[in-house]
């Protein structure tokens, strides 16, 4: 299959803000609605799958491939259709993890139907759904593949052991990006960051969610079990940062703006969005920090009462065969959760297609491997605590 780079756009980390969820939940308490967990036994509904070939999918704007020719067909998803008879309804509709969860979580407290059967979420998100009881659990005798070919990085986050409700759709890195000719060295610690001659050109992600596990792991914190004293250890380093001139500021995805212009030298950054900038610039460099980075996902969930479950089941595993993953990751140039995909692409006829499999932006190495992990969530009980310490620190 030929490459198809899409045009970069605003990646869904970076439309993350830095208050991460509670204005939904607040938002939600105040129409009179509080949170409400949902028993094992009153989460399934009725499944009509059997004699309704359809189903409904929420997804992220640009977050699937498309026709070269025609951006309304999405061949991965027409595949589907064809081989199994099943005509999917899919909606860019997620644009901020919060404002979803505030469009669907009214229907799901109260125990309601969503109009949704597949959806998919950042990985803190995920861990509320999972904590509220508001999606189901996965029949993995639907899915071969996903029990085949799932990375093992991404098998068993702390919010959701085992992966029995969620499953990556993309993965991707935090790190840091830089450039190399304009900077004249590497950087390889996050350390490095806060050397004199950086000196207001670092940007630091402003999301409370997005910014905080890549700055504890540089201070050797396993950031699977962090603990409260390792966030506020933090903030204070980032505090005296700021003090000092060293921070530029903080950004959402328009560090890649400040990087492409050279206004920054230096920033954190997630490795999606490099490979679209070194498309353009190759001095423009990506690295995972020797102390370690953060591997994150966004995640299909099935939701509360769904009514095509097993479609919907069916579609997870059609994305986990690895000559659809790999068509997939082609498009969307994302860290791929199908390592066994790396094969179909190095065996493309296509030159820059083949070359995506050397790519460890798509495709970690071994020695990258070893330093990622999956931050632990932050739980409902943090973050205001939270919140309320990094939007000051980051001056939101």
């Amino acid at each position: 299959m030929p490459v198809n780079r899409k045009t970069p756009s605003p990646s869904r980390r970076s439309l993350l803000r830095a208050v991460g969820g509670g204005a939904a939940l607040g938002a939600l308490a105040a129409c009179g609605v509080p949170a409400a967990y949902v028993a094992p036994g009153d989460r399934a509904g009725a499944d009509l799958s059997a004699t309704e070939k359809r189903l409904t999918w929420a997804n992220w704007p640009l977050y699937i491939d498309t026709d070269d020719e025609d951006t309304t067909r999405r061949p991965t998803l027409e595949a589907f259709g064809k081989r199994t008879g099943i005509s999917v309804d899919y909606i860019e509709e997620i644009n901020d993890n919060d404002e979803f969860f505030g469009k669907i979580g009214p229907s799901l407290m109260n125990h309601q139907r969503t109009g949704r059967d597949l959806i998919v979420v950042s990985d803190w998100m995920c861990a509320r759904f999972v904590r509220l009881g508001w999606v189901q659990e996965m029949d993995r005798s639907r899915q071969p593949n996903v029990a085949r070919y799932l990375d093992p990085l991404l098998r068993s986050p702390a919010f959701d052991p085992g992966r029995r409700s969620s499953v990556p759709w993309q993965s991707g890195i935090t790190g840091i990006a830089y450039n190399r000719r304009a900077l004249g060295r590497e950087i390889r610690h996050v350390s490095d960051l806060w050397a004199d001659d950086l000196k207001g050109r670092v940007t630091l992600l402003s999301g409370l969610d997005e910014a905080f596990a890549l700055l504890m792991q540089a201070d050797g914190v396993d950031v699977t079990k962090w603990r409260a004293d390792d966030f506020h250890r933090m903030c204070d380093l980032v505090e005296r940062q700021v003090r000092r001139g060293q921070i530029r500021r903080f950004t959402g995805n328009d560090y890649i703006k400040d990087l492409a212009g050279g206004d920054v030298l230096a920033c954190q950054a997630y490795s999606g969005d490099v490979i679209q900038l070194q498309a353009d610039d190759p001095d423009i460099r990506f690295v995972v920090p020797e102390e370690g980075a953060e591997l994150w996902s966004e995640s299909l969930m099935i939701p509360n009462l769904a009514r095509h479950k097993a479609n919907a089941e069916k579609l997870v595993d059609h994305y986990y065969e690895p000559e659809v993953a790999a068509e997939l990751a082609a498009w969307v140039n994302y860290v791929c959760p199908v390592p066994a995909a790396r094969d179909v692409l190095a065996s493309s006829k296509d030159e820059d297609t083949a070359a995506l499999a050397e790519d460890p932006l798509i495709f970690p190495d071994a020695a990258m491997r070893e330093r990622l992990a999956i931050a632990r969530d932050i739980t409902s009980a943090e973050r205001a605590e939270f919140a309320k310490r990094w939007n000051v620190t980051a001056g939101l």
